[in-house]
C-alpha cells in the first residue's frame, strides 16, 4: 500500500537547527484480510527515518537527535 502525505511541519533540534518534517499515513490490513489499520509514519523532506517518542517529540533516527515540534 502507498503511504499519503497528510500533514507538514517543522521541528528544531537543542542547538537550534530547523527540521522540516513530513507526515506519512498508511493503510494495512491485518492477516485477516477485513481489519484495516492506519499507521503513520514521519520522515525529513530529505527522505531520513523520524521517529514519533510522544507528544511533540521525535527522534531522527540516523543521527539519534531528538527534535521537537515548533507549535
Amino acid at each position: 500500500m502507498a503511504a499519503v502525505l497528510v500533514g507538514q511541519f517543522h521541528a528544531r533540534d537543542a542547538e537550534g537547527r530547523i527540521y522540516p518534517v513530513h507526515e506519512f499515513q498508511e493503510d494495512t490490513q491485518e492477516a485477516d484480510g477485513i481489519t484495516e489499520l492506519k499507521k503513520t509514519t514521519y520522515r525529513l523532506a530529505i527522505g531520513d527515518r523520524v521517529n514519533h517518542l510522544g507528544d511533540d517529540r521525535f527522534l531522527l533516527v540516523q543521527k539519534g537527535v531528538e527534535i521537537v515540534r515548533i507549535p
